[in-house]
C-alpha cells in the first residue's frame, strides 16, 4: 500500500466560519497549531432547504459564502481563500457530493434521464436505516449512476465539477456516501482526475458500512478512507478487527468528533481530560487524524448544515491549542504515527488502563501508548517492564504531549491522572544483509 504523506486535517465548517473573505483567522490557527490540511463541507449553492448536502448548482457558491461587495467576482473570491490557505502550507480538501443532488435543482428537468424516480413524476429520495428507523432526505434527489441511460453524460459533468474545483485550488476531495456511487465510476473519475493533477487526493466517506464494503470503495483507488475509532469504548475487540481488514487496503484517518457527531464536549459534560485523551488516541490510532474547528475551545453546539451562522461562535474558557500543537508535532515527527502499520492493544493488569504497540514496517520505529481510560480519576499502572512491550532493545523515550518523563524506571510504576496518555516510542536495531 502506497504512502500519501502526512495528514492532519482540520475541518472548517463553512457556515461557521463565515464568507470566503473571513477564512484567513481561522487558517493562521489551524496553521499554528500543527495541520497541514483544510478540510471544508460543501460550497456550493444549496437548493430551497438550505442544506450544505442539498446541492442545486454545482459552478455557483453559497451566498452565505461570498462578500457581497466585493470587486471580485465569487468564483475568485473562493480561489483566494484557497491561495491563501496554501500560502500557509495548508492544501484544501472539499466535500464532493455526486450521489444526489437537491430535489430542487435544474438538473432535474435538464437531464431527468440521470436520476432514479419512484414513479414518473416522483424522483427518488435518498434513505438510510437509523437504529432500524428508515430515514428519507426528502430534500435530495438521488442520481442514478448504475442504470440511467446516459452514463457518459452523467460521468462528463462530473469530471467538470472535479476540474472546476481543482482549478480553483482544491488539492483534495471527500467523497461523500462514496460507497452509494459505482466503483467503475470513481475509478475513472480519480485516474482522470491524477491524469490532469497528479498529486490530488481522494478521499472516501465510508461511515456506517461493514469492513467489506469499506474495502469494495476503498479499491477504486481512493488514497483514504475515514474510521469509526470515534465509537470506539477502549475495550471492545471490533475496532481493531476492522482496522485488520482494511489497513493494507487503505490509509485511514480517525477523528474525536465530526460535523455529524454530538460535539464531545457536550457529551462529556465540560470534561478536558476526555477531550485531550479521545485526540490523543485519534491521532495516534491511525495514519491520519481530522478535528472539526471549534473542538480546539471546548464547542458545545453541533454544527448545523442550514441553520449554522457565525454567530453560533461560543465563547469558552477551555483552550486545548497548546495540548494539540504538541500531539501535532509528535505526528509530525514520528512515521510510525503516520502509517497504517501493525497495532496490537496488549494485555495489563489494570483493565482501566490501554496498551497500544504500533510499529512502522518502512522504518524502524515502535510506539506504545498507555492510555487512563479513566476521564474522572487516577490510574495505577505497574509492570516489571515495559521493554516487555516492544520487539526492540532500544530504550524506550517519552515523547508525551504533557508530562513526560526524564526516565523510564524498571521495575515501571506510574499513577496516571484522568484519561492520561503517556507516548513512548523506540527503535529497532538495524539488519544488515550478509
Amino acid at each position: 500500500m502506497e504512502q500519501t504523506g502526512k495528514m492532519i486535517v482540520y475541518n472548517l465548517f463553512p457556515l461557521l466560519a463565515g464568507r470566503f473573505v473571513e477564512w484567513e483567522k481561522h487558517f493562521k490557527r489551524a496553521a499554528q497549531m500543527g495541520f497541514n490540511w483544510i478540510f471544508v463541507n460543501p460550497i456550493q449553492r444549496p437548493g430551497r432547504s438550505g442544506s450544505l448536502y442539498s446541492v442545486a448548482d454545482y459552478f455557483s457558491f453559497n451566498p452565505l459564502l461570498i462578500e457581497q461587495q466585493s470587486k471580485n467576482p465569487p468564483h475568485e473570491q473562493a480561489r483566494n481563500a484557497v491561495e491563501t490557505a496554501r500560502k500557509m502550507g495548508l492544501n484544501m480538501m472539499v466535500d464532493l457530493v455526486i450521489n444526489h443532488c437537491a430535489v430542487d435543482s435544474a438538473l432535474i428537468k435538464q437531464h431527468p434521464e440521470w436520476f432514479l424516480w419512484e414513479t414518473s413524476r416522483r424522483v427518488a429520495n435518498p434513505f438510510c436505516y437509523d437504529q432500524d428507523k428508515k430515514v428519507v432526505w426528502r430534500d435530495l434527489a438521488k442520481f442514478d449512476h448504475k442504470n440511467t441511460r446516459d452514463k457518459e453524460g452523467l460521468y462528463q459533468y462530473f469530471m467538470k465539477v472535479v476540474t472546476y474545483l481543482m482549478e480553483l485550488g482544491f488539492a483534495g476531495f471527500r467523497c461523500d456516501a462514496a460507497y452509494q456511487v459505482p466503483g467503475s465510476f470513481w475509478r475513472r473519475l480519480i485516474g482522470e482526475a491524477k491524469a490532469i493533477r497528479p498529486d490530488v487526493l481522494f478521499f472516501a466517506e465510508t461511515l456506517g458500512c461493514t469492513a467489506e464494503q469499506t474495502r469494495k470503495t476503498a479499491s477504486a483507488g481512493f488514497d483514504f478512507i475515514f474510521n469509526s475509532s470515534k465509537w470506539w469504548d477502549l475495550s471492545g475487540h471490533w475496532l481493531m478487527a476492522q482496522y485488520d481488514l482494511t489497513r493494507e487496503m487503505s490509509p485511514s484517518i480517525s477523528f474525536p468528533e465530526s460535523h455529524d457527531t454530538t460535539r464531545l464536549c457536550q457529551e462529556l459534560h465540560g470534561n478536558v481530560s476526555g477531550l485531550k485523551q479521545r485526540y490523543l488516541f485519534s491521532a495516534c490510532f491511525s495514519s491520519g487524524v481530522m478535528m472539526p474547528i471549534g473542538f480546539e475551545f471546548g464547542f458545545r453546539k453541533k454544527p448545523h448544515v442550514v441553520k449554522t451562522r457565525p454567530s453560533d461562535w461560543e465563547r469558552t474558557e477551555v483552550d486545548l491549542i497548546p495540548f494539540i500543537t504538541q500531539v501535532n508535532r509528535i505526528k509530525e515527527t514520528y512515521r510510525v504515527f503516520q502509517e497504517e502499520v501493525p497495532t496490537e492493544i496488549l494485555h495489563n493488569g489494570n483493565p482501566n488502563v490501554l496498551i497500544m504497540w504500533k510499529a512502522s514496517t518502512t522504518t524502524r520505529e515502535e510506539a506504545l501508548l498507555i492510555l487512563n481510560k479513566n476521564i474522572h480519576n487516577k490510574e495505577h499502572f505497574y509492570v516489571e517492564s515495559l521493554q516487555e512491550f516492544v520487539q526492540a532493545g532500544a530504550p524506550l523515550v517519552d515523547v508525551s504531549p504533557e508530562y513526560p518523563l526524564d526516565f523510564i524506571s524498571t521495575p515501571f510504576s506510574y499513577d496516571l491522572r484522568p484519561g492520561q496518555g503517556i507516548l513512548l516510542v523506540t527503535a529497532r536495531d538495524e539488519v544488515f544483509e550478509d
